[in-house]
C-alpha cells in the first residue's frame, strides 16, 4: 500500500465520486454524476495518486468507443421507427393486463440484449406509460416489468450494459458469440422467474376488464374517418388547379416515401450486418463505429443533429469513472480486502460461488455495477485462472451476471432504473412516481431467485 496520507486522500477521492454517483443531486454539491465523476478523477490527480499521463491511460477508449457506436446505431434505429414497431408489439391483439405485462417483459429484455438497456427504458417508457393510460391500468407493475426485464435482457450480450462491455474487453476471452452463449440460458430462464414473479405479487391490481378497443384504435379510426370524408367531399371550385396541386404533391409525398422506406431498410440492414460481424468475433468497438459511419454516410446529411443526440455525459462519466476507480486501487484498499476474500471465493465450489455473489450483489449495490467490475474484474480472474481456463471464463460470466442483475435490488441499483422512475415523474401523459421502497418489495426477491437460479445455468 501507498502512505497512510495517500490511502485517506485516496479514500475521500473515491468517495467522492462515489457519492455524487448515487446521489446526482447531494445537497452539499449537487453537481450531478458526470461533473461528479471527473471531480473524483482530478482529486487523484492532485492528490498524487495517480500522474496526469497515468489517468488518462487508465481510460479505456475501446469500451467508450463501443459506447458511443451502439448509442450512434441506436439514434438512427430510433429515427427509422424501430422502437416504434416494437412499442406496437406491446397492445396488439392483447388479451388482458397479464398477456401485456409478459409482452413488456419479452419486449424489454429483447431490445436491451441488442441495444443496451439504458437506451430501451429510455424509449420504451413512454410508451409504456402510454398503454397503461389507454387501458386503465395501474402503471407500477408495467414500469418495475420495463426496468427489472431490461436488466436480465441486457446480461445476454456484451452490448446489452456497460459492464459487460468492460467484462468483454478486459477479458480478451469471449467473441460475440461464445459470451451470449454462455449466459443465454440463465437470461431466458430469468426472464420468465422475473415475469411470474410479477404476476404473482400484482395479480389482484392486473385483474380487471380489458376494454376491446384502445384508445388508439378510436383515435385512428377517427382520423380515417375524417380522411374518408375529405375525399368523398372534395372542393369542386377551382377543379383543374386543385387537381394539378394534388397531383405534384401526391407525387411529392410518394417519392419522399419510398426515399423513407429505403433509408429505413438500410438502417435495418446494417444494424444486421453489424449483429452478423458481432457474431463473427470481429472487434466489437470498431464494428459498432463502422455500423454508426455506414448509417451517417446514407443519410446524406449533416449528422450533427443526429450526433448532439449522443448521451456525452455518460461518455464523459466513464472517463471520471476510470479515473477514480484506477486512482482508488492504488491505494491498495482493493487488493487488501481481496486478499481476505480470495480464499473464501473459488468458483470451482458451491460455497465459493454463493460467497462470490453475494460480495458482487453488495458492492454492485454499495459502489454501483461497473465500478464494481473494475474493481473486482482482473483479480477475480486471476484467482481463477490458477485453477483452470475454464474456470477463469466462468468467473467471469458470474461477475457479469451477478453485476447485471444486482441492478434489479433497488431503485438506486443501475441507470435503467432511474431512466424508468424519472421519465415515469416526468411523463405529460401519465406522470407516475416509482417510489424506492415499493422498488425494494419487488426487487429483493426478483434479484435473488433470478440470481441462483441464473447461476446455475451459466456455461
Amino acid at each position: 500500500m501507498v502512505s497512510r496520507e495517500k490511502v485517506i486522500l485516496g479514500s475521500a477521492a473515491f468517495l467522492v465520486f462515489w457519492v455524487l454517483a448515487v446521489f446526482p443531486s447531494f445537497p452539499l454539491l449537487p453537481i450531478g454524476r458526470t461533473a461528479g465523476a471527473l471531480l473524483g478523477g482530478l482529486f487523484m490527480v492532485v492528490f498524487g495518486l495517480l500522474t496526469p499521463t497515468e489517468a488518462y491511460s487508465s481510460i479505456d477508449l475501446q469500451i467508450l468507443g463501443l459506447l458511443f457506436g451502439t448509442m450512434v446505431v441506436g439514434k438512427y434505429l430510433e429515427r427509422a421507427n424501430m422502437f416504434n414497431y416494437l412499442a406496437k408489439l406491446l397492445s396488439w391483439k392483447s388479451i388482458g393486463p397479464k398477456d401485456l405485462l409478459c409482452r413488456v417483459c419479452v419486449v424489454s429484455a429483447l431490445s436491451s440484449a441488442l441495444f443496451t438497456n439504458d437506451t430501451s427504458c429510455t424509449v420504451l417508457t413512454e410508451f409504456v406509460l402510454r398503454i397503461c393510460r389507454q387501458q386503465k391500468l395501474p402503471p407500477h407493475p408495467f414500469l418495475l416489468a420495463l426496468a427489472s426485464s431490461a436488466n436480465i435482457g441486457s446480461a445476454t450480450t456484451p452490448i446489452g450494459n456497460p459492464q459487460n462491455l468492460v467484462i468483454a474487453i478486459e477479458s480478451g476471452m469471449f467473441t460475440f458469440l461464445s459470451f451470449t452463449l454462455g449466459l443465454l440460458p440463465a437470461t431466458l430462464v430469468g426472464i420468465m422467474i422475473n415475469a411470474a414473479l410479477l404476476l404473482v405479487m400484482y395479480w389482484k391490481e392486473l385483474s380487471i376488464p380489458h376494454p376491446h378497443n384502445s384508445i388508439v384504435e378510436g383515435e385512428c379510426a377517427s382520423l380515417l374517418e375524417d380522411a374518408e370524408s375529405a375525399i368523398a367531399a372534395p372542393d369542386l371550385s377551382n377543379t383543374f388547379n386543385v387537381e394539378l396541386t394534388a397531383d405534384v404533391a401526391v407525387e411529392g409525398q410518394s417519392s419522399e416515401k419510398w426515399k423513407a422506406l429505403v433509408w429505413k431498410s438500410c438502417v435495418y440492414l446494417i444494424t444486421v450486418g453489424m449483429l452478423v460481424v458481432l457474431l463473427m468475433g470481429m472487434n466489437m468497438s470498431w464494428t459498432a463505429i463502422g455500423a454508426a459511419l455506414a448509417m451517417i454516410a446514407l443519410d446524406f446529411k449533416d449528422a450533427a443533429p443526429c450526433l448532439e443526440k449522443v448521451s456525452y455525459s455518460i461518455l464523459v462519466f466513464f472517463c471520471g469513472m476510470f479515473i477514480s476507480v484506477e486512482g482508488f486501487k492504488c491505494t491498495g484498499i482493493p487488493a487488501l480486502l481481496w486478499e481476505y476474500t480470495e480464499a473464501y471465493t473459488k468458483v470451482d465450489t458451491v460455497s465459493g460461488i454463493a460467497i462470490l455473489t453475494v460480495v458482487i450483489l453488495v458492492l454492485s449495490n454499495l459502489v454501483s455495477n461497473v465500478p464494481t467490475v473494475l474493481l473486482l474484474g482482473l483479480k477475480l480472474a486471476a484467482s481463477a485462472a490458477a485453477i483452470s481456463t475454464e474456470d477463469e471464463k466462468k468467473a467471469w460470466l458470474i461477475l457479469a451476471w451477478a453485476s447485471t442483475i444486482a441492478g434489479n435490488l433497488s431503485l438506486l441499483g443501475s441507470a435503467a432504473n432511474l431512466i424508468v422512475c424519472e421519465q415515469a415523474c416526468r411523463s405529460s401523459l401519465f406522470a407516475y412516481e416509482l417510489t424506492f421502497l415499493r422498488h425494494l418489495v419487488f426487487g429483493i426477491p426478483s434479484t435473488l431467485l433470478v440470481t441462483i437460479v441464473g447461476l446455475t445455468l451459466i456455461k
